[in-house]
């Protein structure tokens, strides 16, 4: 039998896969009798010889396919694939993993339709809005927890739908706040605490401010950073930091690409990059570099004892809004 397994959500992926995987008897001996085939120069020949082969010890031999079928192999490969995949031993298991979707008129697909008792397919699709809230608080309850859907929401928020990431996010806030009856649900004000990408929302809010022109508002997220004890270097750099990458966005984005390929390229998270390409229709270029050029002089004016860091950021909030 083979199977099909396609789409962005890798990390469902990867714990089907183990939990099928899982079934077929002792893990050991069953690595013992896998085979691994990866990238688009994978022949038929190898498919073949590997699914063909007798297990040893074992009660099916495991062939796992990579970033194939997603890189359009000729016809006459595909042709011979399809041909050889109703008639493959019962021995063989052979599963075909790709990070991408497939066309629903894919040959392999439409195989499948036409062969159900002989192939599998699953779509893993990473959730968006409202499932991806729904899908952070069942992960949460899963392992003990219980988390609030305001917490559920910054959270979606922060990590963006990377569910590796979130996974470890939620495990984190879950040990956190306990897995006792007695332990309370999760926070957003937990979600502030304890996310890494808590303060580049804070960050992000001071520029879309100042995006907006909204001087005033600007000028209370500032006070409100240094009020909880934020360090202004720390802040200062901050500044540098997304107004260097704005500069980068921006010039990809007036080439034409868009915030996801924008994330790879720059391998930024994706929350992070679309935040960025949505603050950058904000600016044009000769503003965001006129703004970068400010910040390395006001680096200097501190260094040199010209300024202080505070008031250099107060004026800076200032001028731009």
């Amino acid at each position: 039998m083979f199977y099909i397994f396609h789409g962005d959500d890798s990390h469902t992926q990867k714990i089907t896969l183990k939990e099928l995987l899982g079934k077929l008897g002792d893990p050991a001996m069953l690595d013992l009798n896998t085979n691994r085939l990866e990238g688009k120069n994978i022949t038929l020949g190898q498919i073949q010889d590997f699914c063909n082969a007798m297990p040893f010890l074992a009660p099916k031999r495991i062939v796992l396919v990579q970033e194939f079928l997603a890189t359009k192999p000729d016809k006459k490969l595909m042709d011979g694939l399809a041909a050889y995949l109703v008639e493959m031993p019962d021995t063989a298991r052979l599963f075909f993993l790709e990070s991408q979707k497939l066309a629903s008129n894919h040959a392999l697909l439409k195989l499948v339709e036409a062969n159900p008792k002989k192939g599998f397919v699953r779509l893993f699709e990473r959730p968006q809005g409202s499932q991806l809230e729904k899908w952070i608080m069942n992960h949460a309850e899963a392992m003990g927890g219980r988390m609030q859907p305001r917490a559920a929401n910054l959270l979606a928020m922060n990590a963006g739908n990377d569910l590796s990431l979130l996974e470890q996010e939620i495990t984190k806030l879950v040990m956190y706040k306990g897995v006792t009856e007695a332990a309370e649900p999760i926070t957003a004000e937990d979600i502030a605490l304890l996310s890494p990408y808590a303060a580049e929302i804070n960050i992000f809010d001071l520029v879309d401010a100042l995006g907006q022109r909204a001087g005033k508002r600007a000028a209370e997220l500032l006070h409100k950073k240094l009020e909880e004890g934020s360090e202004p270097f720390q802040i200062f750099s901050m500044f540098v930091r997304q107004f260097r990458l704005l500069i980068q966005v921006k010039e990809l984005a007036d080439a034409g690409q868009k915030a996801a390929a924008i994330s790879q390229e720059l391998k930024l998270h994706s929350f992070v990059a679309n935040k960025l390409y949505q603050q950058a229709q904000s600016f044009n270029l000769p503003q965001l570099e006129q703004i970068y050029h400010h910040l390395l002089d006001i680096d200097v004016q501190v260094k040199t004892g010209k300024n202080d860091m505070t008031t250099a950021l107060s004026l800076l909030v200032y001028a731009l809004a």
